[in-house]
C-alpha cells in the first residue's frame, strides 16, 4: 500500500501476544485475572520495560549547563 503523497506505508506489527502472555503469566505468574485486567502500559512497567527519565541535575550540573548554554542576551527577555 501508498499512502496518498506516495510515500510507502506499512500497517504497524500486531500487538505480540505470545510474548506479553509468556511474560505475564510464566515470569511474573500472575493469576490469569490480573493478567486480563492489565492494560500493556501496566504490564511494560511490570517488566521493568518503562523508560526511566534521569533526574534532574544537581546545582553543580546545572551551573555547568548554564555556563555551556548560555540564554541569548539580546532576546529582549
Amino acid at each position: 500500500m501508498t499512502a496518498a503523497d506516495g510515500e510507502d506505508w506499512a500497517a504497524p506489527a500486531p500487538f505480540p501476544w505470545e510474548a506479553a502472555m509468556e511474560a505475564g503469566l510464566s515470569r511474573l505468574r500472575l493469576p490469569a485475572r490480573d493478567f486480563w485486567r492489565m492494560t500493556p502500559r501496566e504490564l511494560a512497567a511490570a517488566l521493568g520495560l518503562v523508560t526511566k527519565h534521569g533526574a534532574a541535575p544537581d546545582r553543580a550540573g546545572l551551573s555547568r549547563m548554564m555556563m555551556q548554554f548560555p540564554d541569548d542576551e539580546g532576546d529582549g527577555g
